[in-house]
């Protein structure tokens, strides 16, 4: 996998690039957690798919990796990220009922959030250790959602999870 390391004019992000394209290519978009933010694009690496994608891990699908700025969440920039999301579609050839979107810790509540906010987008969600606003779930009703969330969490507590499942 081919991985870009690219800023745009609101943050900094990696895309990786299959090795072997085959028409039009899913995108799975990954958010990182809070440890994450900031404007060093070496940070995205700690973890997750980042990390599988620097350890030589072949992703059969693009993969957009954006990065929170400092002193800021997900939540806050959601707007940001698929204006992100929509640039990387027009530049590869990408399979828009394709698009999927993950995210770890902060990087789950941010999950959440644009899941909310752009419901009818993704192709699915799948949350890790994250959270949200709880009353906008019903905005999820038409969107497949898998979450994940360890019961041991010393960082997010599983009823973050628990919450936005019932």
């Amino acid at each position: 996998m081919e991985i870009l390391e690219l800023r745009n004019s609101k943050m900094t992000y990696i895309v990786g690039i299959p090795k072997e394209i085959k028409g039009k290519m899913p995108l799975i978009v990954y958010l990182h957690g809070a440890g994450e933010r900031g404007t060093n694009v070496q940070n995205l690496y700690r973890h997750a798919i980042p990390r599988m994608m620097k350890e030589g891990k072949e992703i059969n699908a693009y993969v957009l990796c954006p990065q929170c700025p400092a002193n800021c969440v997900w939540d806050n920039i959601v707007f940001d990220v698929k204006e992100l999301i929509d640039d990387i579609v027009s530049k590869y050839d990408i399979d828009v009922t394709r698009i999927s979107l993950t995210g770890s810790s902060m990087g789950g509540f941010g999950t959440f959030a644009m899941g909310f906010t752009f419901n009818n987008f993704f192709s699915c969600i799948a949350p890790v250790a994250g959270g949200g606003t709880s009353w906008r779930v019903s905005n999820l009703l038409n969107l497949p959602v898998r979450m994940y969330h360890g019961d041991v969490d010393d960082a997010v507590p599983i009823e973050y999870s628990l919450l936005m499942y019932d």
